[in-house]
């Protein structure tokens, strides 16, 4: 079975994809390689911060590898958190990023809270050329956080066409309409053909 490490030390992230992908391919975490640094992201783009730590992986332990870099683009904050989402407010912690997004939109109208989740995954298979695989999903935020799954900026966010967040809906419903759920699926899409 085919065995790629996914370059992340979020835990909903790899959850989101062993579930995603299976049994088709073996999906190892930077804990089962032993991997425990702290994998620089400074890149200005999603795909750039997806490289970098693809490439960090890869030519550290030698293993094929994906990483990706996701975030939230809030139209009224000019595509902000972007690729600082994770780090908005403080490192990786869900509830002051959440409350300075809220402090942020602040007496913006329901109508003007229009925002996006995206995706980049980068894959490096080998000496082959990086591959690239993107997800998107339009919604809106909300003015007070609603639900108790997910994670990140998850109780916020409404889906297009949606009226509950990700984080009032399974598992299996966010990965149909996900930004992620889109980019992974035709990052398995590419590894089936191969």
């Amino acid at each position: 079975m085919k065995k790629i490490v996914f370059a992340t030390n979020n835990a909903h992230k790899l959850d989101e994809l062993r579930r995603m992908a299976g049994d088709r391919f073996e999906i190892l975490s930077l804990k089962d390689i032993r991997c425990f640094d702290d994998i620089p992201e400074n890149e200005t783009t999603f795909e750039g911060n997806a490289l970098a730590k693809a490439r960090w992986v890869r030519d550290r332990y030698g293993y094929d590898c994906l990483a990706d870099d996701s975030g939230l683009e809030v139209d009224a904050l000019d595509g902000a958190p972007g690729v600082l989402s994770a780090r908005f407010a403080a490192e990786h912690d869900d509830a002051a990023n959440n409350k300075l997004l809220l402090a942020k939109l602040q007496g913006v109208p329901a109508q003007k809270r229009t925002a996006r989740f995206r995706t980049a995954i980068c894959l490096l298979e080998g000496d082959a050329e990086p591959r690239f695989f993107s997800g998107a999903v339009e919604g809106r935020i909300l003015d007070a956080p609603r639900g108790e799954g997910g994670f990140g900026y998850d109780p916020l966010f409404v889906a297009d066409g949606y009226t509950r967040t990700f984080a009032e809906t399974s598992a299996a419903e966010k990965d149909a309409v996900s930004h992620r759920g889109r980019a992974v699926r035709a990052l398995l899409h590419y590894l089936h053909a191969e």
